[in-house]
């Protein structure tokens, strides 16, 4: 099996030996990698701020959706992990921003911290392109 690398200029390079997604040639998956409220310049965005950090995420999700030639419509999963369980009502307000019904299945996991002490959520996805 090929893979095809996607890489969005929209996000700060990767930190770490990983894509921002890839997609399976022979397939019409795309696997998207943890999104953290980075921003293009690598910076955090919304430090404490649940709301803002989600935001952030899902906006470099689209980013890698668009390169992709993608929209929120074709996520099929997501995997949300967070520092604080109890801010779930503040990511669903977001998350109806942008994901419309059929939802796409997801599962929500409270972790002890991310990769920076100053995250607060990191989303994954997978999207079935046409």
């Amino acid at each position: 099996m090929k893979k095809e690398v996607i890489v969005s200029e929209k996000l700060s390079k990767p930190l770490g030996i990983y894509s921002q997604a890839v997609k399976a040639e022979g397939s019409r998956l795309l696997f998207i990698s943890g999104m953290t409220a980075r921003d293009k310049n690598g910076k955090i965005v919304g430090k404490g701020d649940m709301k803002a950090q989600t935001r952030q995420v899902l906006e470099n999700i689209k980013a890698v959706l668009d390169q992709a030639g993608a929209t929120f419509d074709q996520i099929v999963k997501v995997t949300v992990f967070v520092t604080d369980m109890g801010r779930f009502q503040e990511i669903h307000e977001v998350r109806a921003q942008y994901f419309k019904k059929d939802y796409p299945a997801s599962t929500m996991v409270q972790v002890s911290g991310l990769v920076s002490p100053e995250m607060l959520i990191e989303i994954e996805a997978v999207a079935v392109l046409d």
